[in-house]
């Protein structure tokens, strides 16, 4: 990778989100959530369940060192698994969760909303997924049932969100054993669902992705500004006014939802009556736009369906 001014400013862009996301992760954890005895999913809940364990016995270890400490086993598996690329995309990011929560957590010896548990509880879900949200659309992550959800993915066909379900309701679930307490549990469930809506809200909707069809004479100049400006691909297709039975041009365009906007601009700067319009899609895959990610079997087997072999009579 050749290393310029834009591709510097970019890699400094990214880490300053990263390092936001997961301090406001932190954040949203020691102030609120810790301090209400609640287990949430990850490794911050494991250490969680690690330090009321130890703290019973006399000593506590804190949530940051059990984090590190199992961040740094996990990915030391995921680089044979997944490989390095994962690791050295995620390294920062686990890190960087184990200093923050390190440094905030003695700052908190009560939750920052007194006798208000269900109300911190929301907040610091509230703050949990915004922080990884943010993370996660500049390239970080947070490591812990990531680490797992990858490692799981790259050898079965279970995906990484259902993978990171799984494993935090287990030790959500599991805290009970420890508490006795159903309405901790219950908590740790609703920081769960906020904190998994909120990630999910800020992450889609950068990533959603819509399509343009676009009627006008001027489809050339539409077309190549689309591409210079918007950096853009565009199809042209040939189509026929049934009315007028002329042919005409269409453009159709696909991009992310929040480049839509400029795409409107460039329309209606160079044809004001262009007809135009605009839909959702549930998925763009290919350059540019998401991997597409499907196990589809050995060369034998996809021989053998297509042949008709592999369907019952």
């Amino acid at each position: 990778m050749i290393f310029n001014r834009d591709t510097l400013w970019r890699y400094l862009k990214d880490y300053f989100f990263i390092t936001l996301g997961i301090f406001i992760y932190s954040f949203g954890f020691t102030a609120f959530i810790f301090q209400e005895k609640v287990v949430i999913g990850g490794l911050a809940g494991i250490g969680t369940i690690v330090y009321f364990i130890t703290n019973n016995l006399g000593f506590g270890i804190p949530v940051a060192v059990t984090s590190f400490v199992l961040n740094m086993v996990l990915l030391a598996f995921a680089y044979k698994i997944v490989g390095s690329q994962f690791v050295k995309g995620t390294i920062y990011g686990a890190v960087m969760v184990s200093v923050f929560i390190g440094v905030l957590t003695p700052l908190f010896d009560k939750p920052l909303v007194e006798g208000q548990p269900f109300m911190n509880v929301i907040i610091g879900g509230l703050m949990c997924g915004i922080g990884v949200g943010i993370s996660f659309t500049h390239n970080g992550s947070t490591g812990g049932t990531d680490i797992v959800a990858a490692m799981v993915a790259k050898k079965t066909n279970v995906t990484v969100g259902r993978t990171m379900l799984y494993t935090d309701m287990v030790i959500i679930s599991s805290s009970y054993f420890l508490t006795h307490q159903i309405d901790k549990v219950v908590y740790g469930f609703i920081v769960l669902a906020i904190a998994s809506f909120m990630a999910d809200l800020i992450i889609n909707t950068n990533r959603q992705a819509v399509q343009f069809i676009i009627f006008s004479p001027k489809w050339n100049e539409i077309a190549t500004a689309i591409n210079n400006e918007a950096k853009r691909g565009c199809t042209v297709l040939n189509g026929m006014g049934w009315y007028s039975k002329q042919e005409v041009k269409v453009l159709l365009v696909m991009c992310r939802k929040i480049e839509s906007v400029n795409i409107f601009r460039i329309i209606k700067s160079i044809d004001d009556h262009a007809f135009v319009t605009q839909a959702n899609v549930n998925g763009v895959y290919g350059q540019g736009f998401d991997a597409i990610k499907l196990k589809v079997g050995t060369k034998e087997k996809v021989e053998k369906t297509m042949k008709g072999t592999d369907v019952p009579a």
